[in-house]
């Protein structure tokens, strides 16, 4: 208990300096949901919501049939890269008023990471700890009004319904994914963790095809087909600019291979390259299929998804790390906890989440960060260091995640004469 100048309980400072704030669901949900709210509500005042935009027409081109693919430099900069089931997604937003709208997305979508975060198979601090995690993150990406922590919560859920055996919810979130952002369809891996395969893929088939069909509440049959056609078209094209390297784009291709473009100045460097070699890398997890019982082994493949999906997407920008960042933090929840342990993730951490912040300085950010792609690098030594752990079996010796990774630190006992201030 810490005591004030006049010797009296200071319940204020005790609540502080014991770290109990660090675990109190309430004081996460203020800075979960406040930081979001304030990077929108600044991207509203300096007027820099044109993604929001983009989504906005999303709804508005469906309804008129118009390509949803091509530019429209008269409404908005950029092209929409989502897939004709985004058009429903958007529509409550797309009718508000341009402020309202885009703020309830980005709120809509924080309640969506809180909910999917909040299935995961943990303890209850362990789940305060994660959102307290990437709180930062999510506010990064919410100033620039992406999908990703919708996405991100769509594969968390489609995970967690999965290991609660409901393959009908999980397939709703996986496939809603897939139809929005294609590389949401790489949750279908959990598959293998179903106990009831057969019914895992019948909940895809049907889920599959009412995601397909599900814009014709506002649209027509033909305009529909169509739109698949130009979002294949819209995609391919965008995949070959990210490749393509211009002092303009260093915001894109924040994967692996545009890491290694950069750095080595070797621009030839084809996808495919590292993405063979590192689907085969991720296959091989599974070979330890009689471990598949194992929520701790299930738990790093979950990790493993979450980070693979974007460090090896030439479509990664800085703010998809969202979708990147729980999986570096539920591995760090699973580690038993070393000095050389929190060290390596205080170092990971900081480079991943803090690396587009002022926190470093601008020249750091812009001539080295951005320069050469390196927020994906420390993702990528945590996906190898999974598939390191998962080949020597050390994942049968990581924590319980139902147990408190971190205990409640007590406060200094002192005498009734000592004070702390």
């Amino acid at each position: 208990m810490y005591l004030s100048k006049t010797g009296y309980a200071s319940p204020v400072k005790d609540y502080i300096f014991s770290g109990r704030f660090l675990r109190d669901r309430k004081f996460v949900a203020l800075l979960w949901f406040g930081l979001p709210l304030f990077a929108v509500l600044q991207a509203v005042v300096l007027h820099r919501i044109n993604t929001y935009i983009i989504y906005k027409w999303v709804y508005f081109h469906t309804v008129q049939q118009v390509n949803l693919y091509l530019p429209y430099p008269q409404e908005y900069g950029d092209v929409n890269l989502y897939g004709p089931l985004f058009s429903l997604v958007i529509a409550p937003f797309a009718l508000l008023p341009d402020w309202l709208g885009v703020t309830c997305w980005v709120l809509a979508s924080a309640a969506l990471l809180w909910y999917a975060i909040s299935k995961l198979p943990f303890s209850h601090n362990n789940k305060t700890i994660l959102l307290l995690l990437c709180a930062h993150e999510l506010m990064y990406t919410s100033a620039w009004v992406q999908t990703n922590a919708l996405i991100c919560a769509c594969m968390i859920l489609g995970f967690a319904f999965v290991n609660e055996q409901k393959e009908g919810r999980a397939l709703f979130f996986i496939m809603a994914a897939g139809f929005i952002k294609i590389y949401g369809l790489t949750a279908l891996v959990f598959f293998l963790f179903s106990k009831r395969p057969l019914r895992f893929i019948g909940w895809g088939a049907i889920w599959s095809v009412v995601f397909f069909f599900a814009p014709l509440l506002i649209t027509s049959p033909s305009f529909l087909i169509q739109s698949y056609g130009d979002w294949y078209e819209g995609l391919r094209i965008k995949a070959a600019k990210n490749v393509h390297f211009d002092p303009k784009n260093f915001y894109q291709d924040v994967s692996v291979m545009g890491m290694i473009r950069r750095i080595f100045n070797y621009y030839r460097l084809q996808d495919s390259w590292i993405l063979v070699p590192a689907f085969l890398l991720f296959v091989s997890q599974f070979l330890r299929y009689k471990s598949f019982s194992d929520l701790r082994f299930r738990l790093y493949l979950l990790c493993s998804v979450l980070m693979g999906t974007i460090i090896f997407s030439s479509g990664a920008e800085a703010s998809t790390y969202i979708i990147a960042l729980p999986g570096i933090c539920i591995w760090y929840l699973l580690q038993p906890k070393t000095r050389l342990t929190n060290i390596f993730f205080i170092l990971v951490f900081v480079l991943t989440t803090f690396s587009h912040s002022d926190l470093i300085t601008h020249w750091f950010r812009e001539h080295v960060v951005h320069r050469y792609s390196l927020k994906a690098l420390p993702p990528l030594v945590i996906w190898i260091t999974i598939l390191v752990q998962i080949y020597k079996k050390q994942f049968l010796r990581a924590c319980d995640p139902f147990k408190d990774t971190f205990t409640p630190v007590p406060a200094p006992a002192c005498s009734p004469t000592q004070k702390y201030y």
